[in-house]
């Protein structure tokens, strides 16, 4: 009965949780999809140069969401509704701290934010306007990321779900009004993604409104330890994002001189797809947090490992599926973001999805492992996996491979980083599970 019980909350969570994550990755993909449209292979490659800054910021708000979400489901467990206060009232201080430091260089130096991520003299405006918009927008992804995470966790997944949904759907349709009928450029893309967060966010509402909420702002400073403690947990999934970001513009740099605005238009695909695919495992990541929080809570260790075999078991299959679509619908799939029919563009674009993806498992173990770490208050693994996939191996990797095998050793690298993790963190849960059976 309790297998049952578990399986069923298993689905519900992560069923939800990947369609609310899914709906995040649509706001870049929305706009990818009609700014290529609208503004051909340039729009394309300024959208791409532009994006990484969108990683790091949401990022951030996942970090502050997932790791007060994850305190919070441990003392609410323990039925400690003082100490989840705490925790939700810092995590707000915390959000409006970042919202300043992401909302002031969007005032002062987009365009040298531009030009340090590569933009040229073709690309440069269309750049800049995005970064500036992205940027001055920060608050409202970086809430809305938050929210989204303790309605969740407070019992709220299908209200967290359908905001998210609600906020991509008006994304979509925000994208079409405002660069095709109005006109407004790269402009109407960034400022339909930023109004969708807001939309997302007064979608949540009723959670507060009806009372149904076990999370309230108190009066309390800034408290060190919760904050450190929260920020400690939440690393791993800034990071998992941070290293898109980093991975995006190391890659962006490299492609741009073996093939130009091109490749870099052609790898803005690659890479908006792999949004996409990074979401549904990040959706079950965010799914069995609070269920492996609440257990881990309350002693039940043997269940926490039930959930984490459910995940992987529902990570592999999902996997499988979006590889064989990828590998059977490649020219498709480009054929509706190469709106110039570009011969070049396409050839680039096929050959990298095909070798690009065979890391899609392999990133979902990492991306799931990091977060169960997380859940249960093990912030170090977690720390080191994401760091190895971030920074220490995916940087020299691409230049290496690149150095080798031209723009086929960009794609492969990606693959090789996953699975040599991978490996390593099989090894890292070994040993929890050794420990747990010594406890």
């Amino acid at each position: 009965m309790e297998t049952s019980s578990c399986l069923r909350e298993f689905s519900r969570y992560t069923t939800l949780s990947i369609f609310g994550t899914l709906g995040v990755s649509c706001y870049i993909l929305a706009d990818t999809y009609f700014v290529s449209k609208g503004l051909g292979t340039n729009g394309l490659a300024a959208l791409n140069l532009a994006v990484p800054v969108y990683n790091f910021i949401h990022g951030t708000g996942l970090m502050l969401g997932m790791g007060g979400a994850t305190k919070f489901s441990v003392y609410r467990g323990q039925g400690n509704g003082k100490g989840a206060d705490r925790v939700y009232t810092n995590t707000v201080y915390l959000g409006i701290l970042f919202s300043i430091l992401f909302v002031l260089p969007g005032l002062l130096c987009s365009e040298k934010l531009a030009l340090l991520l590569g933009a040229d003299s073709a690309v440069l405006a269309m750049t800049d306007t995005y970064l500036r918009w992205l940027l001055l927008f920060a608050p409202a992804f970086l809430f809305n990321d938050i929210f989204q995470c303790f309605v969740r966790n407070d019992g709220g997944p299908q209200l967290a779900m359908t905001a998210m949904l609600i906020g991509s759907f008006a994304n979509i349709i925000l994208d079409y009004v405002f660069i095709f009928p109005m006109g407004m450029g790269i402009f109407g893309a960034i400022f339909a993604t930023g109004l969708s967060p807001l939309i997302s966010i007064a979608m949540m509402l009723p959670h507060w409104i009806r009372r149904k909420h076990s999370f309230h702002l108190i009066r309390t400073r800034i408290d060190g330890a919760c904050v450190t403690s929260s920020i400690s947990l939440g690393f791993p999934s800034l990071l998992a994002q941070v290293s898109s970001g980093i991975v995006m513009i190391v890659f962006n740099g490299i492609i741009l001189k073996l093939n130009g605005n091109t490749g870099v238009a052609a790898y803005g695909i690659v890479a908006n797809i792999s949004l996409v695919v990074v979401a549904v495992y990040t959706g079950i990541g965010q799914g069995i947090q609070p269920l492996v929080s609440d257990r881990y809570a309350r002693g039940m260790r043997r269940e926490t490992q039930t959930v984490f075999r459910y995940a992987m078991v529902m990570m592999l299959a999902l996997s499988a599926a979006m590889y064989l679509s990828i590998f059977l619908f490649t020219q498709p799939i480009i054929g509706v973001f190469n709106s110039e029919d570009n011969a070049q563009l396409q050839q680039i674009a096929a050959a990298g999805l095909i070798l690009y993806f065979i890391a899609i498992p392999f990133v979902g173990y990492n991306v799931i492992l990091a977060t169960f770490f997380t859940s249960i208050e093990k912030a170090l693994p977690a720390h080191i996996l994401s760091v190895l996939r971030g920074f220490i191996l995916i940087i020299p990797a691409a230049m290496l491979f690149a150095r080798i095998w031209g723009i086929t050793g960009v794609w492969l690298c990606y693959p090789a980083v996953e699975i040599a993790v991978m490996l390593l963190g099989l090894i890292l849960y070994q040993h929890n599970i050794e420990r747990n059976r010594k406890e």
